[in-house]
């Protein structure tokens, strides 16, 4: 009995050390967001691009070298899994959201990548047979409104691409979440992390070469490469090492709405940083989704069930 109790106290503190997790998550993510506009008003999208994904693998082989992580992933199997995973949850992500940020106002594409959740769970219940326990169908309803106040109001004059792409964000990184879920890649999830990383990086690289002829950085000044700097650092490397680390602890549908707060932060950031002001819509749909961040992060815990 008292090693099953001291099991059962250790997968507690793994779970409440994942929570936390996920609120520094939400803090440095949506922190990222008015960095990312800085760096998108100086250097084009796809050198802006390769050069904070090769900084965030730099910092993740260093945060893995310093913690003597595994980095060995298992046969053809495992690799083959995380080139699929590493295409979903990072490759498209980054792409996407560049591009959004190009054709629609950051703050409004922070929010609606963050649609994640949704498709994480439709996706999850489908394919992972999980279904919604606990207080994550008020968190889901509370998501799907806010998103309905904030969408509606630019459907008036046409939706824009920026939003359609954000959009796309949202739907390919749910897929990836997912995706991994289903995989069960035996390996560290710090090594999970950094080689999606590194795959990502030579398709973005790809990416530049075709549409940009290479790196082209002419027209970018100091705070444009500081900004292109930290977006790979917070981002890329520290965000994604949370993020996998986080998915292989919680459930996908947990860990999919407990980051609603990343996009209320990226918000208020842009606010601050950027001059953006939100309309009485836009904060309605805010807190909306900050309730149903706070919903899941505070929620007792509760068992997966499955179908």
């Amino acid at each position: 009995m008292r090693s099953l109790d001291r099991i059962h106290d250790a997968g507690a503190r793994g779970e409440a050390g994942a929570r936390l997790m996920l609120v520094a998550l939400c803090i440095v993510w949506g922190s990222t967001w008015p960095i990312m506009r800085i760096a998108l008003d100086e250097v084009p999208p796809f050198t802006m691009r390769t050069t904070s994904t090769l900084v965030g693998a730099i910092v993740l082989f260093g945060l893995c070298f310093i913690m003597r992580r595994d980095l060995r992933v298992p046969g053809g199997k495992g690799w083959a899994h995380l080139f699929v995973a590493a295409l979903l949850n990072v490759a498209s992500f980054s792409v996407f959201s560049t591009f959004a940020q190009l054709g629609a106002a950051t703050s409004r594409v922070a929010i609606l990548a963050y649609t994640m959740p949704i498709w994480a769970v439709v996706l999850s219940w489908i394919f992972l047979r999980e279904r919604p326990t606990g207080t994550q169908p008020v968190a889901i309803a509370l998501c799907a409104a806010g998103l309905a106040i904030l969408i509606y109001p630019l459907t008036a004059a046409g939706i824009p691409l920026g939003i359609v792409l954000a959009l796309a964000t949202g739907v390919s990184w749910a897929a990836g979440t997912v995706y991994l879920k289903w995989a069960q890649i035996d390996a560290d999830p710090m090594a999970i992390a950094v080689w999606q990383v590194a795959i990502s990086l030579f398709v973005i690289a790809a990416c530049m070469l075709i549409f940009e002829g290479g790196p082209d950085f002419h027209a970018a000044h100091v705070g444009g490469v500081i900004a292109t700097v930290l977006s790979g650092v917070l981002g890329t490397g520290i965000a994604y090492g949370l993020w996998f680390s986080i998915i292989q602890r919680l459930p996908a549908m947990t860990a999919s709405l407990g980051v609603l707060g990343s996009p209320v932060i990226g918000v208020i950031a842009s606010v601050l940083i950027l001059g953006e002001r939100p309309t009485g819509s836009d904060i309605v749909g805010f807190v909306l989704i900050l309730a149903a961040s706070a919903f899941v992060l505070f929620s007792r815990p509760n068992p997966a069930v499955t179908t």
